[in-house]
Order: C-alpha cells, then sequence, then structure tokens
C-alpha cells in the first residue's frame, strides 16, 4: 500500500517538475524573441534616421562621387578610406588607381544610394560631404576594402564608427596579398608610392605676366616652428598659396597645411 501511495507521489512530483521546466522554457524563449525584436527596431530606426537616400550625378574616383542632396549637387568624400590617385592636381596615375575608379563606379552606379554622417563634422575643409556610403544597404567602403583596391586612411575622431571593422576587412585583403597589398612598399602611411606604367607626374608651373609680379619671399613673421604654433594665428591651417604654408606641415599631401 505504501509502495503505490510513494509511486503515485513521485508521478505526481515529475509532472509538476517537467511544468515547470516548459514554463522557465516558454518564458525564456518569449524573452528570446522579444529581445530580437527590440533589436530590429532600434537598427531600423537607426538606419530611418541616419541613412539618407541620394541620387548619383557620376562617380568622380575612387573614393569620391558626385550626388544629389536635398536638391543640390554635392561632391562626397568616402570617410575613412583612401584610393590611389587618378585626377589629383601634380600627381600621377598610380597603381590600381584606374581599377579602384571602376570599380566605385560599378558599386554606385545600380541599387538604391544612401549616405550615412558620423558624429563630427559633416564637410571637409573643400566643402565636400564625409559619409559612409551604401548600396542596397551595402557598404561601398567595405567593398571596396575587401577588393584590395582602398586602405583605411584619414581617421579623424569623432568620425570614426567604423574604422575596427574597416581594419578587419583590409586585413584580409592585406594577408590575401590582393591589389595595392601586391607590392609591400607600395602602400604608405602617407598615401602610395609610385606611378602607373606609361604615366608621369605632371606639374603645373605658374609662369609671371608683364603685369603679375613675382611672388615675394615669406617675411619671418610667417614661418612657424609647428602646426601648433601656426593654429593660434590660423585656426584652420592655410593652404599651398598662402605665405605661411610649409610642406613640411602638409603631412597628406593635399596641398594644405596645419588643418584640423
Amino acid at each position: 500500500m505504501k509502495k503505490g501511495i510513494l509511486a503515485i507521489i513521485a508521478v505526481i512530483l515529475s509532472f509538476s517538475l517537467a511544468g515547470c521546466a516548459f514554463k522557465d522554457q516558454g518564458e525564456k524563449k518569449v524573452l528570446a524573441a522579444q529581445k530580437v525584436t527590440k533589436t530590429k527596431e532600434k537598427q531600423g530606426k537607426d538606419n530611418s534616421i541616419k541613412r539618407v537616400s541620394v541620387t548619383l550625378v557620376h562617380a568622380v574616383d575612387g573614393d569620391t562621387i558626385k550626388v544629389k542632396y536635398k536638391g543640390k549637387e554635392k561632391t562626397v568624400r568616402y570617410l575613412l578610406v583612401d584610393t590611389p590617385e587618378t585626377k589629383k592636381p601634380n600627381t600621377c596615375v598610380q597603381p590600381y588607381g584606374k581599377d579602384a575608379s571602376k570599380k566605385n563606379k560599378e558599386l554606385v552606379s545600380k541599387g538604391k544610394l544612401q549616405l550615412e554622417f558620423d558624429k563630427g563634422s559633416r564637410t571637409d575643409k573643400y566643402g565636400r560631404l564625409l559619409a559612409y556610403v551604401y548600396v542596397d544597404g551595402r557598404s561601398v567602403q567595405e567593398n571596396l576594402l575587401k577588393a584590395g583596391l582602398a586602405r583605411v586612411a584619414y581617421v579623424y575622431p569623432p568620425n570614426t564608427k567604423y574604422v575596427k571593422q574597416y581594419k578587419k576587412v583590409e586585413s584580409i585583403a592585406k594577408n590575401k596579398k590582393i591589389g595595392i597589398w601586391r607590392n609591400s612598399r607600395y602602400v604608405t602611411n602617407k598615401g602610395f608610392k609610385g606611378c602607373a606604367v606609361g604615366t608621369s607626374k605632371k606639374v603645373e608651373k605658374s609662369k609671371p605676366t608683364p603685369k603679375q609680379s613675382a611672388p615675394k619671399k615669406r617675411v619671418a613673421s610667417q614661418v612657424f616652428k609647428n602646426c601648433t604654433e601656426l593654429r593660434k594665428k590660423y585656426p584652420n591651417g592655410v593652404p599651398r598659396s598662402h605665405p605661411a604654408y610649409q610642406s613640411k606641415f602638409d603631412r597628406d599631401h593635399d596641398q594644405y597645411a596645419c588643418e584640423r
């Protein structure tokens, strides 16, 4: 008799425990589903706020495009990446420059084109928009890095949202030694070294006209020890034409010294 009662109690307890287990699993599934829903809602909200649709006018080179933004034609410079030059004044066409331009044109010519801005300034000193570029939700910057046609560069806080992500993609292309990474000496901290076969550096020379006097020498007051001293007088830096310009202060060779 006692054995029968104990058996019945054991059965009841096993059903109770099983019920609790199912209940816990059910609650966990509900919480997980809620978490996924909230994540998707947050991602959708972020994308709708940060990405704006634009219309492509044309691709300029590997890391620059022209678009219609808010009814106006604007030049967009890609954030955090740099591709070999093809059109920069006083610079030759560099190896893989045309490849990068071709790839960029292919990427942006078809699909929904969108821009995403970072926390910092939305424009550079030339008035170009600084943005992350997407086509149908896919990052153009990452595609260029993945193909070995761009390097991570121009990292200026606080516009650094995707720098870690980009460097991971860059390292994969670098390890595979594709594109710009085939020659270990080609990519430098300042850009790319060398000219494409069959090209030469074009130097723009300015000759004084009869009505134009020869340029005056820099006066002592326009020579600064470093960028910190220069910015005290010229907070935004100076262009090449300015008497305070010194090539040693123009580390990125963009014809502008001590820019922020």
